[in-house]
């Protein structure tokens, strides 16, 4: 017989979730532009789609980005989420082999046991008996990491971790006592019928010296049914929903359909991926050096997804990008609190209607915008205007007389209208130049001028163009004894994924000495643009613990290539802090002198692919 009653619960919880995952998917996916559809059809039978499956293999399943930022963590995951799905799989194949290729009901292979109790005419049935065992003590594995997580989060190296609603903690509960409660229903049958492996087999024998296994048996698979049943139902409403739709934003993302500047379906998508893992209240310097931990990703997605969305939690963010590059799903979590912040923005396109007409230009071959920030620190501009005259650069100050701002600010603001009518103002201010090439020596700058404005000329970070003029022998440097220690710009690095030219120009001119945390890893400076609602003295706090990271191995100087980190570190740093152009600028030597060069020349001191990258 393949059916008995206590097999509903988990039949009614999988048919509901199946049925309401379904019917989400098909909302979001009907709300995708016209466009967005036509290139998922497209890319849905190309090598895109073999790329997507591989990618839910390896992140859905393996969990590879978890176990590279926190191995308990990864295990934790992969355990659950892999060891559980080759229990289902060997399940389907053991039952199937079992009844010799016959359809079986869903339910059948998952109560298996239950059903049968003679396992002699099982093909391959040691082979079967002893997995299904081990992947489930592998599964439980991970069940004991993750409760230690829950009560006591830093055995597993996370500082936090989430705090639950009503709904999340029954769902939580319900997961936990879905494969302790197998366990014992398995190893109550196989104490009483002899069917286990090494683990339920030698539990079983165990019980039934002090249990009467004949009345214990049933209960327990219509409690290990129940959970089940009760958790699946939970699935929708709770943070598990990730579990599906992760697999589904894989595939979109994949496709090239992204994150837009307006909510969208897509938008939904990627909030309900969210598996509030807590990875991104761990990595938030808010958290870490102000303890304001109710405004990560893990939180302000969860408000979206209750259509909730709270004011202080969507401005409450430094929109530094941590979040982003730790995200084990990829969720692009600044740019939907951008969107959310258009919601109330304060300015509008004609805010900024008082800036006059753009004055003439001096033609060059190459346009330097300094930026507001730039204006604030004179040592960097008057660094790079000589390092233009020394390389012998036909160059024009475009913002000599008060910068007009990039917009980038409005726009982490939500204030996009109001930056676009800025952004109008700057073309204008380029395209009279007639330059071929814009340099910027602010990463905030760079990224706007790089993405949003879409110009016909190449955009260069000054960290870049001054390499490429070493590179090319348009600057001669001689390597001094200075010990240096680079920060990472947050949008320089993680928003341009700039880091290997300021290191290879930076070694030509010191000695790099390595700090706590470099490259995707970097803090933020603690001035950002991008949050209003902390106060000054919060602000010391978060410079101070990203100097103290940077001072590790007493650098004699900490570099930067954003002119908006150096004023915030010059502010509170007892080590000298210096823009890359100022050290470089100390480092060049006259041509007209190759002595100083102790008779060598320093040429191609780094590969070209770093400099064209």
């Amino acid at each position: 017989m393949k059916f008995d009653p206590f097999v509903l619960p988990f039949l009614g919880g999988m048919v509901f979730v199946l049925f309401t995952v379904f019917a989400k998917w098909t909302i979001w996916f009907k709300a995708l532009t016209k466009q967005e559809r036509k290139i998922f059809s497209r890319a849905l039978f190309s090598h895109k789609t073999v790329t997507a499956t591989g990618e839910v293999f390896s992140e859905s399943l393996l969990h590879r980005k978890i176990f590279r930022i926190n191995p308990w963590l990864g295990y934790m995951h992969m355990s659950l989420a892999f060891g559980w799905f080759l229990l289902i799989v060997a399940g389907n194949l053991e039952a199937r082999w079992h009844s010799h290729g016959h359809l079986n009901p869903p339910y059948y292979p998952i109560f298996f046991e239950y059903f049968v109790h003679d396992l002699r005419q099982l093909p391959y049935r040691k082979f079967f008996i002893f997995a299904m065992d081990f992947l489930l003590l592998l599964v439980l594995s991970g069940l004991t990491i993750a409760i230690v997580k829950r009560f006591k989060s830093k055995i597993v190296g996370m500082k936090k971790t989430t705090r639950l609603k009503t709904i999340d903690r029954i769902a939580l509960i319900s997961l936990w006592l879905i494969f302790p409660l197998r366990l014992l229903a398995e190893s109550f049958n196989a104490g009483l019928y002899d069917t286990g492996g090494f683990l339920t087999n030698n539990l079983g024998h165990f019980f039934a010296k002090f249990l009467p296994l004949e009345y214990l048996c049933y209960p327990m698979w219509w409690a290990y049914s129940i959970s089940l049943g009760l958790f699946f139902i939970a699935i929708p409403f709770t943070r598990y929903m990730h579990i599906l739709t992760e697999v589904f934003l894989i595939y979109l993302r994949s496709f090239g359909i992204k994150e837009k500047y307006r909510p969208t379906s897509f938008t939904q998508v990627e909030i309900n991926a969210c598996s509030r893992c807590g990875i991104c209240i761990d990595k938030c310097q808010l958290s870490g050096d102000l303890n304001i931990s109710n405004i990560q990703p893990a939180y302000f997605n969860q408000s979206l997804r209750d259509n909730n969305p709270q004011a202080d939690v969507i401005k409450t963010c430094m929109m530094c990008g941590r979040c982003n590059e730790f995200c084990p799903v990829g969720i692009e979590n600044t740019a939907i609190r951008i969107n959310q912040r258009k919601e109330n923005p304060q300015f509008s396109a004609t805010s900024y209607c008082y800036v006059g007409p753009i004055p003439s230009q001096k033609k060059a071959d190459v346009a330097y915008f300094a930026g507001c920030m730039g204006h604030l620190n004179p040592s960097t501009i008057r660094a790079m205007k000589a390092l233009f005259e020394k390389a012998n650069i036909n160059y024009t100050f475009i913002d000599a007389d008060g910068s007009i701002c990039c917009g980038r600010p409005l726009k982490l603001a939500g204030n996009g209208e109001a930056a676009a009518a800025l952004a109008s103002k700057n073309l204008e201010l380029i395209a009279k130049s007639g330059a071929k090439c814009l340099v910027t020596s602010c990463p905030i700058c760079y990224k706007t001028f790089k993405e949003d404005y879409r110009l016909s000329i190449p955009v260069y970070h000054h960290s870049e163009y001054l390499l490429r003029l070493v590179v090319e022998d348009k600057l001669h440097v001689k390597k001094g004894v200075s010990t240096v220690a680079y920060h990472d710009p947050c949008d320089l690095g993680r928003g341009s994924n700039i880091y290997k030219q300021p290191r290879a120009l930076l070694s030509q001119t010191g000695v790099l000495v390595k700090t706590n945390n470099e490259k995707n890893n970097s803090l933020c400076c603690g001035g950002s643009l991008g949050i209003t609602i902390i106060g000054a003295e919060s602000r010391k706090v978060i410079t101070q613990k990203t100097l103290e990271s940077l001072t590790i191995n007493n650098p004699d100087i900490i570099a930067t290539a954003c002119p908006l980190c150096k004023k915030t570190f010059a502010a509170q740093s007892t080590t000298k802090v210096a823009d890359i152009a100022e050290i470089l600028l100390d480092a060049v030597v006259d041509v007209q002198n190759p002595e100083k060069l102790n008779g060598k020349m320093v040429k191609n001191v780094v590969e070209k692919s770093v400099v064209l990258q």
